[in-house]
């Protein structure tokens, strides 16, 4: 077992279930904030992700050997981070990534009417009076 995509699978699992539910999650007791994030508590993200992914039922025994601190756990298998802000972060990434997408679409942008006009020759003036004004000779 690749404990990456454990660590994956299980994150991918988590936000979906959170997504899902995040009406009422959001609203009942079980948020905490560990080592400065605010999350749902390590024991609800465990019972929750025992039932939906089997692999990590076989894992916890050996896990729990291991340190029986839950938030040691949640932090050791990546999930320490407050889901709304991941869900949110993605939400801006994938409506930029659309727009880009649409951009790939979009015809070239024309220049504008002043880069379009050609530019008149620069004309010389070596006595720094400016050309097109009457010269002051005395």
């Amino acid at each position: 077992m690749n404990i990456d995509q454990l660590r994956q699978s299980l994150k991918e699992k988590w936000l979906n279930y959170y997504r899902e539910n995040r009406q009422w999650l959001t609203r009942i007791a079980i948020w905490v904030n560990c080592d400065g994030q605010r999350r749902p508590s390590s024991s609800f993200i465990l019972g929750t992700l025992s039932v939906l992914e089997p692999r990590l039922t076989e894992l916890l025994p050996l896990v729990v050997d291991l340190s029986n601190n839950p938030d040691r756990i949640v932090t050791a298998l990546g999930l320490n981070f407050n889901p709304d802000e991941v869900i949110e972060a993605e939400s801006g990434s994938k409506v930029r990534a659309e727009l880009d997408e649409r951009r790939a679409y979009l015809p070239p942008a024309k220049p504008s009417i002043s880069e379009q006009m050609p530019r008149p020759a620069a004309k010389q003036d070596e006595s720094c009076e400016g050309t097109g004004r009457p010269s002051r000779t005395q």
